[in-house]
C-alpha cells in the first residue's frame, strides 16, 4: 500500500468527504490556507499530485468529462483498513501487537469489534 504526502493527503481527505467527483479547480480552491499565509498553490502542481495519486490507485479519473473529474478509488475507511492490516502482516509478532491494540481502545471500541467479532 503506498503511503500519502501531505499534499496527496490533503487531497484525498477532500475526495473522500465529498459526494460528488471534483476537478483540480475545485479542488484547489477548497485545499486550506497553510500555516502562515503561504501563497496557493497553482492548478497545475494539483494535476500533478493527482496524476500521481492516480498511479498509486488512489483516485481515478474521468476522462469524458471537461475539465477531467477526480473521485476516490476507495473509502476512507478501506484505505483505513488496508493500512492496519499492512502494518499487522508486517509485525514479527501479530498477537503482541493485536494485544497492545486491543489494550488500548476505549470500553465503546471494544464492544464494537466484539459486535464484529460475532462474541456478544
Amino acid at each position: 500500500m503506498a503511503t500519502l504526502g501531505e499534499l496527496e493527503r490533503a487531497l484525498m481527505d477532500l475526495l473522500w468527504d465529498s459526494a460528488q467527483p471534483m476537478s483540480a479547480g475545485e479542488l484547489r480552491e477548497s485545499l486550506p490556507r497553510t500555516a502562515g499565509g503561504s501563497k496557493e498553490l497553482a492548478v497545475t502542481t494539483v494535476l500533478t499530485v493527482l496524476s500521481r495519486l492516480e498511479n498509486k490507485g488512489f483516485v481515478t479519473r474521468d476522462r469524458d468529462s471537461r475539465p477531467h473529474v477526480y473521485r476516490a478509488a476507495t473509502t476512507r475507511a478501506e484505505h483505513m483498513a488496508e493500512l492496519m492490516h499492512e502494518v499487522l502482516g508486517s509485525a514479527p509478532d501479530r498477537s503482541a501487537v493485536l494485544a497492545r491494540f486491543v489494550g488500548q481502545v476505549s470500553a465503546g471500541e471494544a464492544e464494537q469489534l466484539r459486535k464484529l467479532l460475532g462474541s456478544n
